[in-house]
């Protein structure tokens, strides 16, 4: 296969990541590093480098526009940036030292699991009381609806926390972003509203993965001829995506990308138990 083939098939692969990510809500990074790894038979490390990289660049994109219209809670990013950033560092670092077969294994069991919450129930309940860390941190907010304006407070801040530093270190150790244990830790844990949680956990991807990334390519695993048309066709399907995501019912969508996943999920289990990255 000549470069010009690769970086084309590799550009459209990227850009239907992107597009089914931006639609599903459960990123790029999930289909990019199984397109790398299993059909261009690339090294897991530099799949994960690519992804990190475009994780920054979509995140960039796109967090901006929800800040603009005040649903993302900035100030609660900000403080779980700071557990979901040393969780990144840690788990990057770990990643160099971890044979790539357990990496491999742990994706595709981190696959499942987003696959299986991407399909629950969502809530857009919004708490009345919120605990007293809650009230000490300034972590309580509000976001616009159709209705007007919510108020909402946000519970267990401590566990949100510790979910977040794990949600962390998977998203440098995989390359992904772990939003499905973020959505867990805000969702459940602390009771944010899922409008609010899903705009907040797009808006601290970004800083997540900057971190994870800097460990990355310090080691060389970031190389420009993979990373370079993995960010232009993730940029270009999750944009074609927002535009799509108001005209089209995404419920079926999800079911089946879901599947999709879980079946990448269990070939990248498989060829991890049987050494074969």
């Amino acid at each position: 296969m000549t470069i010009f083939t690769f970086t084309l098939i590799l550009l459209l692969g990227a850009y239907l990541a992107g597009l089914a990510g931006s639609l599903t809500g459960l990123g790029g990074g999930v289909v990019i590093i199984p397109l790398l790894t299993l059909f261009f038979h690339v090294d897991i490390r530099y799949a994960i480098g690519a992804a990190l990289v475009a994780s920054i660049a979509t995140s960039s994109g796109s967090a901006s526009a929800y800040v603009k219209e005040g649903i993302t809670n900035v100030r609660l990013g900000m403080f779980l940036e700071i557990a979901t950033t040393m969780g990144a560092v840690i788990g990057a670092i770990l990643a160099i030292y971890t044979p790539v077969n357990i990496v491999a294994i742990l994706f595709g069991v981190m696959l499942i699991f987003s696959a299986a919450m991407t399909l629950r129930k969502k809530s857009e309940a919004a708490l009345l009381t919120g605990s007293k860390w809650s009230y000490k941190l300034k972590l309580n907010s509000s976001y616009p609806t159709k209705e007007g304006i919510v108020d909402y407070k946000l519970t267990n801040v401590g566990a949100g926390f510790s979910i977040m530093t794990v949600a962390g270190m998977l998203s440098g150790l995989l390359g992904i972003g772990s939003g499905a244990l973020k959505v867990l830790a805000m969702d459940t844990a602390m009771k944010v509203p899922f409008r609010v949680s899903t705009t907040t956990s797009n808006f601290m991807v970004g800083v997540t993965a900057a971190a994870s990334a800097v460990v990355y390519l310090q080691r060389g695993y970031i190389d420009p001829g993979i990373a370079f048309p993995v960010i232009i066709g993730v940029l270009a399907g999750a944009f074609t995506g927002s535009k799509l995501l108001m005209k089209i019912n995404v419920s079926s969508l999800k079911i089946i990308f879901s599947a999709a996943i879980t079946l990448i999920a269990l070939n990248m289990i498989y060829n991890g138990l049987n050494h074969k990255f």
